[in-house]
């Protein structure tokens, strides 16, 4: 069984659609190590370089937290939490390196722990082997009725 998710398979699991969705790919899922590897090509094209900045395009770090935070969403529901999943806190956030169009970011999140109602990972993002970002992050686990 390949632990590879393409986008098509994202689709299926994530409600992100453009131009939110900030992952094109999972490399591996070890449930039993509580781990995901996802990627995320940045392109010129995408819309937040419009302002972001015209004449020197960064990614904002934000996004690249959004984009951690998509992966550990995709690690939930493979793990078995099927609800909406939701950014609770942030915390430790360090941005190390600048992002710009042609980069590769590879996500990486790791689930410290999780319960019925939430769930806290640590990830970090890489470009080139190199760690630009890394946070701690808790999720809320939506269930439905819950408002």
């Amino acid at each position: 069984m390949s632990n590879k998710i393409d986008i098509v398979g994202i689709l299926e699991i994530l409600p992100h659609r453009y131009p939110f969705l900030l992952i094109d790919s999972i490399l591996d899922i070890n449930l039993d190590a509580n781990t995901i590897v996802g990627v995320k090509n940045v392109s010129i094209n995408e819309p937040f370089f419009q302002g972001h900045f015209p004449d020197n395009p960064i990614m904002p770090g934000v996004l690249i937290v959004e984009a951690i935070a998509q992966v550990g969403g995709v690690f939930l529901y493979k793990k078995g939490y099927r609800e909406t999943n939701v950014l609770a806190s942030i915390k430790n956030a360090k941005f190390r390196k600048i992002v710009r169009p042609g980069d590769v970011l590879h996500l990486e999140a790791r689930a410290i722990h999780i319960s019925i109602r939430a769930g806290k990972m640590k990830g970090q993002a890489k470009v080139d082997g190199k760690i630009v970002a890394e946070v701690e992050m808790i999720f809320g686990i939506l269930r439905k009725g819950d408002k």
